[in-house]
């Protein structure tokens, strides 16, 4: 096997199981409330809301499939020209086009992965702090329920 085709056996893998792990990230961290009982709150202009850890996660998974989507495509695109130098007898400019293809994916794949690991760890960090709060106690809204 050559080194070209051990490359793209490699990330052809890696995109597999970065696909894969994809539905264990996507779950909902906090359970649904019930529209009834939520108080309505008005948001002033300017205020910036912030996502919740369920977006984040999702977010996340967003952006790493954008950028297994874009490293395929550049490698597509590296593989055609590949081709098409092989076919009029330019193997010179059949391993260029395969260098920047291969080279174009994994730089969008490892950016794609990296901002998308980013939100989710953002995510499970906002979620695993409100689950604290909830079991230490901190963070109640109704503050009658303060021992004197």
């Amino acid at each position: 096997m050559t080194t070209m085709a051990k490359c793209a056996s490699i990330f052809v893998a890696a995109c597999i199981l970065v696909f894969l792990s994809l539905p264990a990230f996507a779950g909902a961290a906090s359970p649904p409330q019930d529209q009834g009982a939520a108080q309505t709150q008005s948001v002033q202009k300017g205020e910036k809301v912030e996502p919740g850890p369920g977006k984040e996660v999702g977010k996340g998974g967003e952006d790493i499939g954008k950028g297994a989507g874009k490293g395929a495509e550049s490698l597509g695109k590296g593989t055609a020209g590949a081709a098409g130098n092989l076919v009029t007898l330019h193997p010179g400019h059949a391993a260029t086009d395969l260098g920047k293809g291969v080279g174009g994916a994994g730089k969008d794949v490892g950016i794609g992965t990296g901002k998308g690991a980013a939100k989710i760890g953002k995510g499970s960090a906002k979620g695993i702090g409100k689950l604290g709060k909830k079991i230490v106690g901190k963070g109640s809204k109704n503050k009658s329920d303060k021992k004197d």
